[in-house]
């Protein structure tokens, strides 16, 4: 049987496999690769570590880490209120405060019976438009119209398109250019509204003017007229018998239907009971400024259910004042 013979190889002279040991083959590396592996050991964070929600990690082991809980913000301190109801409250006083007052009162400066009557002035121009409203849409108008346009269009002359619409303009401005001038006249009598028609002929003294204010603004005005009443030996402010004359009542268009009117007629009927006794009559004059008419009666059917509905809110009222004078 032949015997093996295992020779013993000398490791000393290979070439080093690892990667630390090539680089400790070297004499100048041995110092940085101890220098390496000691930071290698000290980078290895704990499990506690890693699993932190903390945005900075940190490098030394630690068992645990209590932060400091987070200051209040000024900002949310500040709109933070114990009760809700006072937002609502501050809240609403804010608004009330820029709102201006509404007033209801007699005026006595001349600025603002000088406004009073210029707004009584604009509801009699305001008339105008109602009335030119009135002819454009009439049954009879539009008719005389229709047939005016169907004789121009038989004319042997305008046969051709041009024409024809030349021809048709010009009947149509001819239409608006007569309601303009038959309406015309209501500038006028605003125009003639001044100072003279708060005097009384018979006694030369003023009509009160009873006007409601919003802030500054006068957004309605009744002119009241205290006919056949002389003043009471007792007392100068009061005065018996007679009656008081609505002359003139109005309101603003866009504080129409607010009840600023009513509010008006409340008034005056107030005012004559107090100063002329409790069985004073209350009415509207015959020549109120509104009164006056330009048109044909067939074209004023929008005025005078406009007088019957101002008489239904003037009974109104007085029924309301008997009534409380009954309790």
């Amino acid at each position: 049987m032949a015997t093996t013979t295992i020779t013993e190889l000398d490791l000393s002279t290979c070439h080093p496999n690892s990667f630390s040991n090539r680089i400790n083959a070297v004499p100048g590396l041995k110092t940085s690769t101890a220098f390496f592996t000691f930071l290698r050991a000290n980078l290895v964070l704990p499990e506690s570590a890693m699993s932190s929600n903390v945005s900075t990690p940190y490098l030394e082991p630690t068992a645990s880490q209590t932060l400091a809980p987070p200051s209040p913000s000024p900002l949310a301190t500040s709109i933070t209120l114990a009760n809700p109801s006072a937002l609502a409250s501050a809240a609403g006083a804010a608004i009330d405060s820029d709102i201006p007052p509404l007033s209801l009162d007699i005026v006595t400066e001349k600025d603002d019976k000088v406004a009073a009557l210029k707004l009584v002035a604009d509801s009699v121009a305001q008339q105008r438009q109602q009335a030119s409203s009135t002819l454009f849409y009439h049954p009879l108008c539009l008719a005389g119209l229709a047939a005016t346009l169907a004789v121009a269009y038989h004319v042997p002359q305008a046969r051709d398109l041009g024409t024809l619409t030349t021809l048709g303009c010009g009947i149509i401005m001819s239409y608006l250019l007569a309601i303009r001038y038959l309406t015309g006249p209501y500038i006028k009598l605003a125009e003639q509204l001044n100072w003279s028609f708060l005097i009384d002929p018979t006694t030369e003294e003023e009509d009160i003017i009873i006007a409601t204010k919003f802030g500054a603004e006068i957004v309605g005005a009744l002119i009241l007229r205290l006919e056949g009443a002389h003043p009471s030996p007792k007392k100068k402010s009061k005065q018996k018998g007679g009656k008081g004359v609505i002359r003139a009542w109005t309101t603003k268009l866009r504080y129409r239907g607010k009840g600023v009117g009513e509010d008006l007629l409340r008034e005056a009927v107030r005012i004559t009971k107090e100063r002329c006794g409790r069985d004073a009559e209350v009415g509207f004059a015959q020549e109120h400024a509104n009164s006056r008419m330009v048109l044909p009666e067939m074209f004023n059917g929008v005025f005078r259910k406009r007088e019957m509905r101002a008489a239904r809110a003037l009974e109104g009222v007085l029924g309301e004042w008997e009534g409380r004078r009954k309790r």
